[in-house]
């Protein structure tokens, strides 16, 4: 039964992260979010806890605008409408269009300039240096300008873009969310085929720091409207996706508690003046025991859930803060339950998981009951959504099978 309140989630996407946004909505509140996506999808459109909004042109801004006022009218003067995004674009739109939103929806981001500063990675890193932030050594390759390649270390190497936004519109023969490089002539080649698109702003070329998803972290906070940082959640990669598109994205996730890391994003995000909710990734460089962050989304990441899983529900830091304008707790809450979040099956999990230590975790993990998957919600009535979650995972079974063999990983069984 879904319950009505003084507010409705708009999520503007059509991913696990909008199921899992509109999950812990309804676990937290009991109520239905508005999901707005440019295709239907299994996922999002059948589902009793989702009002699934179709719209194919949602990505461009002349279209975003107008659908998103069109339905604050609607419900203006009866509801609060909190509006959350999938995708740094949409987060760009939002912020750049603050002024005409913000007449219908409560806008949980931070204002233009500091996300201009922030999520082009070069202006990222030169924060982490202000601020004692540990990152990776890295070269700024300008695409325009082609920068001469006098890298100041040895391949391999990874290559990124600076800007998700701009490279999310790019398509070139080999693109990929990040590249891994032995040779310069390997990154010669990729570089040639992106100046022939559309991106035209700046490549990172980064250090490999050594080490498999095992070492890879992540970092979820909460700031508030006062610009203090109220609630953290850090978490041990075990997974990560090795698809293509999607490589990078956390599949499987252990909570842990690091205060020195936590403290790093402290430093970072107070001194920028931030609000809303940061999401970093994070590597450990087993050659010198340093964390490295990576980069920040200023939303909630597409695994979102392994923060609700562990029994800290993530959106109702936004709600509080800014639906009700509660007062936070004088001390600044960690998520501190051990719980492994996964979409993948345990036997993918167990073979990824690097050690048998962290082997012996996962099962112990699994025989307590302290395991969560976002789309496998006891919640949801959609018997289609129930039959296409099982199928995912049979799919996400099958894709990692072929990753193993790629790779040759070995099977280990649950």
């Amino acid at each position: 039964m879904n319950k009505e309140l003084e507010f409705i989630p708009v999520i503007l996407g059509g991913d696990i992260t909008t199921y899992s946004l509109a999950r812990s909505f309804h676990e937290e509140y009991g109520i239905k979010s508005i999901a707005i996506s440019i295709k239907k999808n299994w996922l999002n459109s059948y589902s009793s806890i989702i009002d699934n909004i179709i719209e194919p042109d949602m990505n461009n801004e002349e279209t975003f605008v107008p659908v998103l006022v069109k339905l604050g009218k609607k419900y203006e003067g009866r509801k609060k409408l909190l509006l959350l995004a999938c995708g740094d674009w949409y987060v760009r739109m939002i912020i750049e269009n603050r002024a005409e939103l913000e007449k219908y929806y409560v806008v949980p981001y931070i204002q233009e300039e500091l996300l201009n500063r922030l999520v082009l990675k070069d202006s990222f890193y030169n924060i982490c240096d202000e601020t004692g932030v540990h990152y990776p050594k890295t070269f700024v390759y300008d695409v325009k300008e082609k920068t001469p390649l006098d890298l100041p270390f040895d391949f391999p190497v990874i290559a990124k873009p600076a800007s998700s936004a701009e490279y999310h519109y790019a398509e070139f023969e080999g693109k990929k969310k990040v590249f891994k490089f032995d040779t310069m002539d390997q990154l010669k080649e990729m570089l040639s085929n992106l100046e022939k698109s559309s991106y035209g702003y700046k490549f990172l070329i980064q250090d490999f720091i050594p080490g498999d998803d095992n070492n890879m972290h992540i970092l979820t906070c909460y700031v508030d409207r006062n610009h203090k940082v109220r609630f953290m959640a850090f978490g041990k990669t075990i997974v990560e996706d090795h698809g293509k598109n999607a490589i990078g994205n956390p599949v499987a996730i252990i909570n842990q508690v690091n205060r020195d890391v936590m403290d790093q994003s402290i430093r970072f995000l107070e001194s920028t003046g931030y609000t809303g909710f940061a999401n970093f990734d994070i590597k450990y460089d087993s050659r010198d025991g340093s964390y490295n962050y990576f980069e920040i989304n200023t939303r909630l990441g597409r695994s979102n859930y392994y923060i609700t899983g562990s029994g800290f529900n993530a959106v109702k830091w936004i709600v509080d803060d800014l639906i009700y304008d509660r007062e936070p707790e004088e001390e600044m809450v960690i998520a501190d339950n051990e719980n492994l979040y996964t979409v993948i099956p345990k036997n993918i999990v167990l073979s990824y998981a690097g050690s048998e230590e962290i082997r012996a975790q996962v099962r112990r993990l699994y025989d307590e009951g302290k395991v969560s998957n976002p789309i496998e919600y006891s919640g949801e009535k959609n018997i289609i959504h129930k039959l296409y979650a099982k199928y995912f995972m049979y799919k996400q079974g099958k894709r990692f099978e072929e990753f193993m063999r790629n790779e040759g990983v070995t099977k280990v069984r649950g």
